[in-house]
């Protein structure tokens, strides 16, 4: 009977502590006909019990048996797994490539921070958001670092976190380019993988070393 979750096999076992799910990956949600056809095959042929849309804008297949692991894995082209102590998906809105709300191409920012940094390693899970506006679709004040789009660029904000101490983060740059964000992320993501102390969030960590400590070296 499994009884844990397999991080190497990307699996998460379920209540019944028998079957686990995966989530393959899909950037931001977007998905072509082709993989959401794909993951309907893999649920059918491994016998899944359902397949279920996440908060991560991913599409999770549940009960999948511990034997099948492998190989329903194989089926996808793209195997990249990303739970445990990890950068976790990237969630994303439409941005200017579809919302008329928009202020900035959230996609694009979004597919360039998963591109750089989606599966690495982290002391903690550390999540991130990018919303096309400051409504924040995406929940970019609840993540350890999130983006949202404002007429002069992106805006960055830190140590977020939902669940069931939930907190807002930070403001910590604004005017941001793209490229400026990326830029800033890998600051930020390096100043957690030398502070932070599992389990902690990067909230918690910047609280324990102090936020002007932490804003001086990575701005």
């Amino acid at each position: 009977m499994a009884k844990a979750n397999i991080p190497a096999k990307g699996a998460i076992v379920q209540r019944d502590l028998e079957t686990f799910s995966i989530s393959p990956h899909i950037p931001g949600g977007f998905a072509d006909p082709a993989l959401l056809r794909k993951i309907a095959d893999v649920a059918e042929k491994y016998g899944a019990k359902y397949v279920k849309l996440t908060g991560a804008q991913r599409i999770a297949i549940i009960g999948v048996r511990e034997e099948d692991l492998d190989a329903a894995w194989a089926e996808f082209t793209d195997s990249s797994k990303a739970i445990g102590l990890t950068i976790r998906s990237i969630q994303m809105c439409p941005g200017t490539r579809a919302c008329k709300r928009a202020k900035q191409d959230s996609p694009g920012l979004g597919f360039a921070l998963d591109a750089e940094f989606y599966g690495k390693p982290a002391p903690a899970k550390f999540k991130m958001g990018v919303s096309g506006c400051p409504n924040c679709c995406s929940d970019s004040w609840l993540k350890d670092l999130g983006f949202f789009g404002t007429d002069d660029g992106f805006k960055a904000v830190v140590g977020g976190k939902g669940g069931g101490t939930a907190k807002p983060g930070r403001e910590l740059a604004e005017g941001l380019t793209a490229d400026e964000a990326v830029a800033l992320a890998r600051k930020v993501i390096a100043f957690y993988r030398e502070n932070g102390q599992a389990p902690e969030r990067l909230g918690a960590t910047i609280e324990r070393v102090g936020f002007d400590k932490f804003k001086e070296t990575v701005l």
